[in-house]
C-alpha cells in the first residue's frame, strides 16, 4: 500500500509484481522530478510539441483557486434572481467531471451532452424561466455544443427573454481566442477563460470542471484543497501513490492485461468510472496499444472476475481486487490524471493527443454537407437491412445471417476474438425512456460468458452516443485491433431543428452514427448497426432476446 494525504493505492498479487519493475524503472529514470518540472520529453521526442502545452493540469490545485470566490458570488447572485436551474452544454472532458462532482455532492446539474432530439427537446422545455445555460467547449467549435447554444437562444427568444435578460442566461467557458469566445463576447454573455495548457480530459479541476459545479452548489474550493494536499507527494520518488498506480496500469497493459475493470465499493463517489474511462481510453488508445476501461455496475457485476487479459480496479474497500484506490474526489481527479500520464510513459505513447478522434468528426461534417445538398434521406441512407425482426433492423454487411434476433446477437458475440471486446454504442435518449438500453451491457456480458465458457472472458463496454466519441471513440479506432462494435440507433418521433443550420438534431445524430460506423469499417473493425424502427418496442425485443 502507498499512502499520502488521505489517498491510498493498494496493489495485490500479480498486479504488485508487475508494477514493481516498472516502478523502479520510473524512479531510476527520474520521472517524478521530471514530471513535476513539466519536462515534455518524458514521452519521447515526437510528443514534445503536444505535451509541452498540455501539462498545466499539474498546477490546477493552485492556479484554479482565484475562480472560487467569484463563482460562489455568481451562484448567489443567480439564486437571488430566481435562477436556480443550471444546464451544462458540453461534451467529453467538458461534461464528465462536473457530472461526477455534482452527483457526488448531491446537487442538481442537468448535463446536456447529446444530440438526441427527444432529450434535447425535454431539456429546453424544463423550467426555462429559471434556467442558466453553461456552454463549455475548449476548442470553441464543438458541433454539439454549438447546436445546444443555438437551440437555447431560440427557446429563450420564443419565451420573450431577450436583451439584458438573455445575456444573464449564458455562462461560456472556452479557451482564449476561440471562435466561441468571440461569439460570446459579441452577445454579451459572461465568459470564463480556461487554461489553454490543459487538455480537455485533464480539465476536471480547471474552469471546465469548477464553473458548472460551483453554480449548481458544489463546494469546489474543497476539491482544490484535496488535490493540493496530494500535490507534494506526487513530486517524490517514494510514497507516491500516483506513480504506483501509473506503474501498475502501464505494466499490466504492457504485459497483456490491457482491460481495466472499474467498479465502486462504497467510495462515496458517484459516477467516477465514466470520467476515468474517458481519461484512460482517450489518453492510451493509440498506435495499436492502450488500456480499455470496462466500467461495471459494481464488484458483483458480470465481468468483474479474474481473466488473462484484465485487472480489476476498485474505488473504496474491496480486498479481492488487484488494485484498490481510496481518497477524496479532488485528490482522485489529480491522482488518476497523474497515473494516466505515467502509464503513457510505460507504454511508450503520448497520453495528450487523440489522433483518431477527428476522423469521425470529418465524416459527420461530410454527411451533413451531403444532407444539405441531397436531403437527409438520400445522404444518410443505410441501405436495406440484412435482417428484420419486428421493430428491429440489423445492418451487418452480410456478417450475420441468423433466423432469430437471439441468434443474431449470439452470432455478433461470436465475432469477438480471443482477448477482445464488444463495444455497445447507443445513439439514443440516455435520460428518458431509452435509458434501459444500458442494461444491454450486463445482459450481453452474461450471454458472452455462457457462449465462451468460463475459461475465456469477453469484455463488454457501453457508451452513449455521441458522448463516447469524445471518450472511448479514440480507443475504438486507435487501440488494439480486437474490438467488435454494436451500434444502436432509433427512429425519431419528435425532431428539433438546429437554429441557423440546415439540419435538425435528428439528422445530426444520425450523421454522427453513420460517420463513426464508416470510420470503424474503414479500419476493418467488425461493426453492426441495429436500428429500432420503434424505440420502445425494439428495445423491449432486444432485452427479451437476451433475457429469455
Amino acid at each position: 500500500m502507498v499512502t499520502a494525504a488521505g489517498v491510498s493505492v493498494t496493489l495485490r498479487g500479480d498486479a504488485a509484481e508487475e508494477a514493481e519493475t516498472a516502478l523502479q524503472r520510473l524512479i531510476s529514470d527520474g520521472v517524478p522530478g521530471a514530471l513535476a518540472a513539466k519536462n515534455a520529453s518524458l514521452w519521447g521526442p515526437d510528443a514534445v510539441s503536444e505535451a509541452g502545452r498540455r501539462l498545466g493540469w499539474l498546477d490546477l490545485a493552485q492556479t484554479s483557486r482565484p475562480l472560487v470566490g467569484p463563482l460562489n458570488e455568481l451562484a448567489a447572485d443567480y439564486r437571488a434572481e430566481g435562477l436556480d436551474h443550471f444546464v451544462l452544454a458540453g461534451m467529453g472532458g467538458s461534461s464528465l467531471a462536473p457530472e461526477v462532482i455534482t452527483r457526488t455532492a448531491g446537487v442538481e446539474l442537468t448535463v446536456l451532452d447529446t444530440t438526441d432530439p427527444h432529450q434535447v427537446g425535454r431539456v429546453i422545455a424544463d423550467r426555462l424561466e429559471r434556467t442558466v445555460v453553461v456552454v463549455a467547449s475548449k476548442s470553441g467549435g464543438t458541433i454539439e455544443t454549438d447546436s445546444h447554444r443555438r437551440v437555447f437562444e431560440q427557446a429563450f427568444a420564443d419565451a420573450g427573454i431577450t436583451g439584458d435578460a438573455l445575456k444573464r442566461r449564458f455562462v461560456v467557458i472556452t479557451d482564449p481566442g476561440s471562435p466561441l469566445e468571440n461569439t460570446a463576447r459579441q452577445a454579451g454573455y459572461h465568459v470564463v477563460l480556461a487554461d489553454p495548457d490543459v487538455g480537455g480530459r485533464y480539465s476536471a479541476l480547471s474552469a471546465f470542471g469548477l464553473v458548472p459545479s460551483a453554480l449548481a452548489g458544489a463546494d469546489v474550493g474543497r476539491l482544490l484543497d484535496e488535490a493540493a494536499e496530494l500535490t507534494p507527494a506526487l513530486r517524490q520518488p517514494y510514497d507516491n501513490p500516483g506513480l504506483a498506480l501509473g506503474a501498475a496500469l502501464g505494466a499490466a497493459a504492457a504485459g497483456g492485461h490491457d482491460k481495466l475493470l472499474l467498479a465502486d465499493a462504497g467510495s462515496g463517489i458517484t459516477g467516477f468510472g465514466d470520467w476515468a474511462e474517458q481519461l484512460i481510453a482517450e489518453s492510451t488508445g493509440k498506435e495499436g496499444k492502450g488500456i480499455l476501461p470496462v466500467v461495471l455496475e459494481g464488484v458483483d457485476a458480470p465481468g468483474f472476475a479474474p481473466s488473462p487479459d484484465a485487472r480489476g480496479a476498485v474505488l473504496g474497500s474491496y480486498d479481492a481486487s488487484a488494485i484498490t484506490v481510496r481518497g477524496p474526489l479532488g485528490a482522485q481527479f489529480l491522482l488518476w490524471e497523474y497515473a494516466t500520464a505515467v502509464a503513457g510513459r510505460v507504454l511508450g505513447i503520448n497520453p495528450f493527443d487523440q489522433p483518431n478522434v477527428q476522423e469521425s468528426k470529418d465524416n459527420t461534417g461530410a454527411l451533413l454537407k451531403a444532407a444539405e445538398e441531397q436531403g437527409p434521406a438520400a445522404a444518410l441512407a443505410a441501405g436495406e437491412p440484412d435482417l428484420v425482426f419486428g421493430a428491429v433492423e440489423v445492418h451487418a454487411d452480410g456478417a450475420i445471417k441468423a433466423g432469430s434476433l437471439s441468434g443474431a446477437l449470439e452470432e455478433l458475440l461470436g465475432l469477438i476474438p480471443a482477448h477482445g471486446y464488444l463495444a455497445v454504442m447507443a445513439y439514443l435518449d440516455r435520460t428518458g425512456r431509452d435509458a434501459g438500453a444500458a442494461a444491454l451491457r450486463e445482459l450481453l456480458a452474461v450471454r458472452a460468458q455462457r457462449l465462451r465458457g468460463q475459461q475465456s472472458t469477453a469484455h463488454v463496454t457501453f457508451g452513449w452516443g455521441p458522448r463516447f466519441l469524445h471518450s472511448t471513440g479514440q480507443y475504438h479506432k486507435g487501440g488494439p485491433q480486437n474490438g467488435v462494435f454494436l451500434q444502436l440507433t432509433g427512429e425519431v418521433e419528435r425532431d428539433v431543428p438546429v437554429p441557423g443550420r440546415p439540419y435538425t438534431f435528428g439528422t445530426l445524430q444520425l450523421a454522427q452514427a453513420v460517420g463513426d460506423l464508416r470510420a470503424l469499417r474503414s479500419r476493418g473493425r467488425p461493426a453492426v448497426r441495429i436500428h429500432l424502427r420503434d424505440r420502445a418496442e425494439g428495445l423491449a425485443q432486444l432485452l427479451d432476446a437476451l433475457e429469455n
